[in-house]
C-alpha cells in the first residue's frame, strides 16, 4: 500500500493562515442564513430517488417507479432492493454499505438534533432501505452477494430505471473469493445501524448486530481484497487502501454496538500491523476507513478513558488529529489542500465526498472534545471544539452556494443550482409523465446529448463539486464534477441535521436561499521590513503553489506585527496589484481598502495579524498602512 501523498505546501502556511481560516470560518457561520434543515431534509430525498425495487405507496419522489424486480432471480436469489449506486443503476456493495453506515453514525451523534429537524424517522427509513438489501444478500454466513449489475454494460445505456434492459448479474463473495473490505464494511454497516435502530426497534437490532458478527468473522478468516475476486468491480470501486482498515473499521463499529472487550482487543491487537496507528492519511473515504477509524477509537478514549487500552488508543487519537489538523490547515504544512475559494480538496474527481466525509469528521470530534472539555493540539496551534465547528461550517456553506460561482452544489436548494446532473433518472422525462419505452441508445441521442434542463429535479443530490481552483462546468457529460453518489450525500445528511439545531440557524431565512460569497480576504506586502511611520511590521513570505488549468497559482501569508508600543484600536490598509481572493482583513467602502476584520476589535501591542491571499501568477501585491488610532 502506497501512503498518500500531500500537496506541496510549507510550515509557514500551516502556521499563519490557518488561524486565520479557521476564525474567518468562525466569524462567517455567525452570520449565516442557510437553511440546514431543509437542506438535511432534501438530502435524505437523494436517498428516496436513489431507491431501487418495490417503491412505498407514500414516496416523495413521485418521478420514480418501481424498479429491478427481478435482481438476483436468475442465480436463484432475491436481491431485490437497495440503492442504485450514482447516476447509473448499478447496486455497488461496497460504496453502498459505507453509505450506510454514516447514516447510521449519523444518527448515533445526531440524533435528538434529527428529531427536532423533525426527521429521524426518514434517516431511519433510509438505513432500513440498505439494511433489509443487505440482509437478503448475506445468503449463508460464509457469502455476500456485493454487486447487481455491470458497470461496463450498464454504462452502454442511457435509460430510466423503469426501462432498464442491461444485463442484472449479480456477483457474490464466498470462502473462494474472499472479500475482507466489502464484508468488512457491510458488517460496520450493520453494527452502526444497530445500534442506531436499538431504542426504537430492538429486534430488527438484535437481527442486524447477528448479521455483522457473521459478516466480521468472515471477513476476518477468509482474508482477500474483493476487486481480486471480482473483477468487474476493480474498474469502478477498487480497494487500493487494502482490507485491513475495514477489518479494524468493522471490529470498531462492533465494540460500538456490544460494548464486547473482544472487539476492542482486536483493534488494539492488530492496531500497527493493521495499519491503524501507522497510516497518516488526507482523506475519509468509501475505500479507505483509517480517518473514520481513528476518530471513532478517539471517542473511546475521551468518552471512556480507554482502560488498558488507553495506549495505543492515544495512538490511534495521534492519526486522528494528524487528519483533522491537515483538514484545518495547522499542521506544518502537510495539510489537504483548500480551493482559492476555501473548499478542501483532494481530488478533481467527485471532489464532494471528500469534503462530505471529512466536515463530518471534524463535526463530531469537534463534539467529542466539547464533551470532554479538551482541544485539538494541532502543530501549529491548538483549536477549540468552537473553531473547528467554524471550519466544518464553511465547508458545508460553501456547498449550500457560499462560494465563488454562487452556486448551490445541492440539486434543489436554492434558485442556482446544477441543472444538467449526470443522472439517467433525472435527465428522462418520468415514465408516469412519458409512458413509452426509452431505449437504450434513445436515451443518449435525446436526453444525454440534450442541451435542455433535466425534467426531473433530482432534490438533495450533491454532485461532484468544482475543481481545485473553484471552477465547475454544468454539463450532463461531465461525470467528473457532475454526478452525484450515495457515498458524497451520506456523511453530511447528519451535519445538516446538526447546524440546525444552532442557534445562529434560526437567523436563516428558511426560504433555501444561499447567502452572497465573499470572497476569502488576505492582504500581502512585499516589503519584509518595517516602513518608516507605520505602526506595522510586515513580514511576508509565498507559501504555497499549484498549477489548475495551465496557471500558476501562489498562496501568500502576511504576518502585520504591531510594533507601535500601543493598542491599535482603528485600522485602515491600502492592497495594490491584487488579483485574487484576500482573508484576514475586510474590505472597506474605498477601493483596495481593507479594514481589521470584524471579529476583531483591535490589536494589542506586540499582537499579529495573518492576511492570506492567492494571486494567480505574477508578483506579490504591495500593501501599505493608510490610517490608524490607537488607544491612549
Amino acid at each position: 500500500m502506497a501512503q498518500l501523498t500531500t500537496t506541496k505546501t510549507s510550515a509557514t502556511l500551516a502556521v499563519a493562515a490557518a488561524s486565520f481560516l479557521l476564525l474567518a470560518a468562525a466569524a462567517a457561520a455567525g452570520a449565516s442564513s442557510y437553511d440546514y434543515a431543509g437542506a438535511f431534509d432534501k438530502c435524505l430525498q437523494f436517498f428516496e430517488a436513489q431507491r431501487s425495487g418495490k417503491l412505498p405507496a407514500d414516496r416523495r419522489v413521485q418521478w420514480r417507479g418501481d424498479s429491478a424486480l427481478t435482481d438476483g432471480f436468475s442465480q436463484g436469489v432475491d436481491l431485490v432492493g437497495g440503492y442504485y449506486d450514482s447516476g447509473d443503476h448499478v447496486k455497488f456493495g461496497f460504496p453502498m454499505a459505507y453509505a450506510v453506515t454514516m447514516l447510521s453514525w449519523g444518527v448515533i451523534e445526531f440524533e435528538k438534533e434529527m428529531v427536532a429537524a423533525n426527521n429521524l424517522q426518514r434517516t431511519l427509513d433510509a438505513i432500513r432501505w440498505g439494511t433489509n438489501y443487505f440482509i437478503k444478500a448475506h445468503t449463508e454466513p460464509n457469502g455476500l452477494w456485493v454487486q447487481v449489475g455491470d458497470g461496463d454494460s450498464d454504462h452502454l445505456c442511457w435509460e430510466r430505471a423503469e426501462d432498464m434492459s442491461t444485463p442484472r448479474t449479480a456477483f457474490k463473495i464466498d470462502t473462494n473469493h474472499p472479500g475482507s473490505d466489502v464484508a468488512g464494511e457491510t458488517a460496520a454497516a450493520l453494527a452502526a445501524a444497530s445500534k442506531a435502530f436499538r431504542p426504537y426497534d430492538s429486534m430488527y437490532s438484535d437481527l442486524l448486530l447477528l448479521h455483522a458478527k457473521q459478516l466480521f468473522k468472515f471477513a476476518d478468516e477468509y482474508r482477500g481484497r474483493y476487486d481480486d475476486s471480482l473483477q468487474s468491480a476493480r474498474k469502478f470501486y477498487p480497494s487500493d487502501s487494502g482490507f485491513q482498515d475495514e477489518l479494524l473499521w468493522a471490529s470498531a463499529w462492533l465494540y460500538e454496538a456490544t460494548g464486547n472487550k473482544e472487539y476492542l482487543d482486536y483493534v488494539t491487537r492488530n492496531a500497527e500491523a493493521f495499519g491503524g496507528i501507522g497510516w497518516s492519511v488526507l482523506e475519509f473515504s468509501w475505500d479507505n476507513k483509517y480517518a473514520g477509524l481513528q476518530v471513532l477509537l478517539s471517542k473511546v478514549l475521551l468518552l471512556e478513558g480507554g482502560g488498558e487500552h488507553a495506549d495505543t488508543l492515544r495512538q490511534y487519537q495521534a492519526k486522528a488529529e494528524f487528519f483533522l489538523c491537515a483538514c484545518l490547515q495547522k499542521n506544518s504544512g502537510h495539510n489537504v489542500r483548500l480551493t482559492p475559494g476555501g473548499l478542501l480538496h483532494v481530488d478533481d474527481w467527485n471532489n464532494m465526498q471528500y469534503v462530505s466525509s471529512a466536515t463530518f469528521l471534524l463535526t463530531v470530534y469537534a463534539d467529542y472534545l466539547a464533551v470532554s472539555h479538551g482541544a485539538l493540539r494541532c502543530p501549529d496551534g491548538e483549536v477549540k471544539p468552537a473553531e473547528i465547528m467554524g471550519f466544518a461550517r464553511s465547508q458545508v456553506d460553501y456547498v449550500l452556494g457560499k462560494n465563488p460561482k454562487g452556486m448551490s452544489y445541492m440539486v434543489g436548494y436554492g434558485t442556482y443550482f446544477p441543472t444538467h446532473v449526470h443522472h439517467r433518472g433525472a435527465s428522462i422525462p418520468s415514465a408516469f409523465a412519458l409512458e413509452s419505452l426509452v431505449g437504450c441508445m434513445d436515451g443518449f441521442d435525446r436526453y444525454y446529448n440534450s442541451k435542455g434542463a433535466d425534467p426531473n429535479v433530482l432534490h438533495g443530490a450533491i454532485v461532484g463539486g468544482p475543481d481545485g481552483n473553484d471552477g465547475f462546468l454544468d454539463d450532463r457529460g461531465n461525470y467528473q464534477q457532475a454526478e452525484p453518489t450515495l457515498a458524497g450525500n451520506a456523511p453530511i445528511c447528519g451535519v445538516f441535521a446538526r447546524l440546525a439545531s444552532e442557534p445562529a440557524a434560526a437567523t436563516g431565512s428558511g426560504d433555501n436561499k444561499p447567502a452572497p460569497y465573499s470572497p476569502p480576504q488576505e492582504h500581502d506586502d512585499s516589503s519584509p521590513s518595517k516602513k518608516a511611520g507605520s505602526p506595522l511590521e510586515f513580514v511576508h513570505t509565498v507559501s504555497n503553489s499549484w498549477t489548475t488549468n495551465g496557471v500558476e497559482y501562489y498562496r501568500h501569508v502576511v504576518t502585520a506585527k504591531n510594533t507601535c508600543g500601543h493598542a491599535i484600536t482603528y485600522l485602515k490598509l491600502r492592497v495594490k496589484e491584487l488579483s485574487g481572493p484576500i482573508y484576514g482583513v475586510s474590505a472597506a467602502k474605498e477601493k483596495d481598502t481593507y479594514e481589521l476584520p470584524a471579529w476583531l476589535t483591535g490589536l494589542g501591542a506586540g499582537e499579529q495579524l495573518t492576511i492570506v491571499y492567492i494571486q494567480p501568477g505574477g508578483p506579490a501585491a504591495k500593501i501599505s498602512v493608510v490610517d490608524f488610532k490607537t488607544a491612549p
